[in-house]
């Protein structure tokens, strides 16, 4: 499980290594563009009910960090999946898969 740091939030929020690495591509170009967008999810099994959004902005500190040393391979149609709903007034809406840490559980190459 890979952990993504967002503003001065001591607490990360945990999501799986294969699905951070296609999201840090999204969010990385998104920001490098100046652009900002949001990212929303509901709370994992283990994690009290409800669903976060946050607002991501070039300002705010962020910070991806991975269990695996190699990064995987990254399924083109999984970024622009994530890419176009980063575009849309929604924001990314991140699927429960992200955050199992089961790499069956995600869309093939």
């Amino acid at each position: 499980m890979g952990l993504i740091y967002y503003g001065g939030s001591a607490m990360p929020i945990r999501i799986d290594d294969r699905a951070l690495a296609h999201l840090k591509v999204v969010v990385a170009t998104k920001l490098r563009r100046s652009e900002s967008f949001t990212v929303s999810w509901q709370h994992p099994d283990d994690s009290p009910l409800g669903r976060t959004t946050i607002w991501l902005h070039p300002a705010i500190p962020l910070r991806f960090v991975f269990d695996d040393a190699e990064p995987p391979t990254l399924n083109r149609e999984w970024i622009e999946e994530l890419a176009a709903s980063a575009n849309s007034s929604g924001g990314i809406q991140l699927s429960a898969r992200m955050f199992e840490d089961e790499p069956d559980s995600h869309v093939t190459e």
